[in-house]
């Protein structure tokens, strides 16, 4: 199963290495990333896969809020399916 994980939040070090650090203790694979900085916001979309994964995906996305919330980043991840569904015109 595929999703997309976006990452916003004030620009610092380490952003890209603790969000990735938390897929891979997951098995969740990094597919592809997009990363800018605009203004001093850093701002990230990823895809990956979660197939591997033994974790529910529920439960992915509520680790991914709480890593957001102690780091003082907003973190969303949603399945492929659902986000290409909501962005068809």
């Amino acid at each position: 199963m595929r999703a997309i994980v976006t990452v916003v939040g004030k620009d610092r070090v380490g952003i890209i290495a603790q969000v990735c650090t938390l897929l891979s203790q997951q098995d969740v694979n990094v597919l592809d990333i997009s990363q800018t900085v605009l203004q001093g916001y850093f701002t990230m979309i990823m895809l990956v896969d979660a197939s591997a994964s033994q974790t529910p995906f529920a439960q992915l996305v509520k680790l991914l809020e709480e890593k957001g919330r102690e780091e003082g980043l907003v973190i969303h991840a949603q399945r492929e399916d659902i986000f290409n569904a909501m962005h068809r015109i």
